[in-house]
Formats: structure tokens, sequence, C-alpha cells
């Protein structure tokens, strides 16, 4: 049985972006392409309709190139446990205020049973000092949370 992985938004932007020229960023990009290209299949990929909205914006032709990568990946419904458990990570500020989205991702992610929630954004979601908090608001709400890792901690020799 494969692991089911909850890509957010952040994966197909590193996908498809013009290579940085900041070092961090190049790399993250190139970790990036490597895993989709190389080691996705082992894996069952799941998007959200809030993934699908947030990378359908910005210049139609970039938002295009993005949305390619969405061909054949189910989409999950943001469900009322969705809006209630995003509402309390919020609420808990396992997830800050501003940032409703990403509270959103984190609960779809839940919600649905995913085992790995993927993303490289490290200031709401992937990040050490917010993991308790969300991990704890999960199961105060009876779901258990998937492990929010960025790429670099999925890549196998």
């Amino acid at each position: 049985m494969k692991f089911k992985i909850y890509i957010e938004s952040s994966i197909f932007s590193y996908l498809s972006a013009r290579q940085s020229r900041d070092l961090v960023v190049a790399a993250h990009q190139q970790i990036t392409t490597e895993w989709w290209h190389r080691q996705r299949h082992r894996f069952d990929l799941y998007v959200s309709e809030l993934v699908i909205q947030e990378i359908s914006a910005g210049d139609p032709v970039a938002a295009t190139k993005r949305l390619e990568f969405l061909i054949g990946i189910p989409s999950l419904i943001l469900t009322e446990d969705v809006m209630s458990l995003a509402i309390a990570l919020l609420n808990s500020q396992a997830v800050p205020q501003q940032a409703v989205e990403d509270a959103y991702h984190i609960a779809t992610a839940t919600v649905h049973g995913m085992d790995f929630l993927v993303t490289w954004n490290c200031k709401h979601i992937a990040n050490a000092t917010l993991r308790n908090r969300i991990e704890q608001t999960c199961r105060n709400h009876d779901f258990e949370p998937p492990a929010i890792l960025t790429l670099e901690q999925l890549l196998e020799e």
C-alpha cells in the first residue's frame, strides 16, 4: 500500500518557476523537480480545491504551467469537518490568524487521512515551533494529523 500525500501549493510553484538565483530556493527547486520525476510514483498524491484555486491565480501562462502538474491527481473536498478543524487551528493559535489558507491545507490533509502533507511553506505549515500545537489541536478534534514535511525529507537515494 502506498502512502497518501497531500501536496500543498508551494510544491507546484517550485516545480514550475524559473530557476531562482537564491541558492536555497534553487536547491529546493532542484529537490522538487528530482522528487517529482523520480519518486512521486511511489505515493498516492492528492490536492484540494484550495490548491487548485491558489495555483490558478496570477499570471495566466504561469498558472497554466502549474495546473498541468495536476493532471491525474485527485482533489479532496473542503468538507464541514475540514472547515471546523481549520477554524480550531486558527482559534487555538496553532496557525496564525493571518494564515487562514495554511490552516485549511493542514485541516484538509488531516480530515482526509493523509499520511504526509508536503510543502515548502516553513513559516506556518512545516514549522517546528507550531508542530506540537497543530498536532494537539487535530487530536483534540479526534483526528490524527499527517506528518508535515518538506520534500527534502521524502527523498530516497
